[in-house]
């Protein structure tokens, strides 16, 4: 069984940074619960998978960069700086070529080497203030 701290890596490096969404069956429950750093708050694989490609539709070279992880137990805490550029259209806002970059955290929940829970909050100001330029 994958350690929780290698699922989290996977989630970012393969999943996001890749743009490998096949594997949010491998890596997420079937009713994850999520809530991303923009604020968006859903449940379900297939809501992920929309809010993902929605992501990459407007920033295609987005990337997660993990500055520093903590696992315990079923527990996995991230401290996180997100880039990317602004490139295709996102929430309604017309490509700017702007470039964003935000930090954050996120905390994961497991169960049976699944993500059950990820709550990530981030300098959403950085962001929007980016794409308001």
């Amino acid at each position: 069984m994958e350690s929780n701290e290698a699922v989290v890596r996977r989630f970012y490096d393969e999943l996001w940074n890749q743009w490998q969404l096949d594997l949010v069956d491998e890596l997420l429950s079937p009713n994850v619960r999520f809530r991303g750093s923009r604020g968006a708050q859903l449940t379900g694989r297939d809501a992920f998978r929309r809010y993902a490609e929605s992501t990459r539709a407007g920033f295609p070279d987005w990337k997660n960069r993990i500055d520093e992880i903590l696992a315990v137990e079923d527990r996995v805490v991230t401290r996180m700086t997100w880039t990317g550029t602004h490139t295709g259209e996102f929430d309604g806002i017309a490509p700017t070529g702007s470039r964003v970059e935000y930090v954050g955290a996120a905390f994961f929940r497991f169960d049976e080497s699944l993500i059950t829970e990820a709550w990530v909050v981030g300098d959403s100001h950085a962001f929007w203030a980016a794409l308001r330029r």
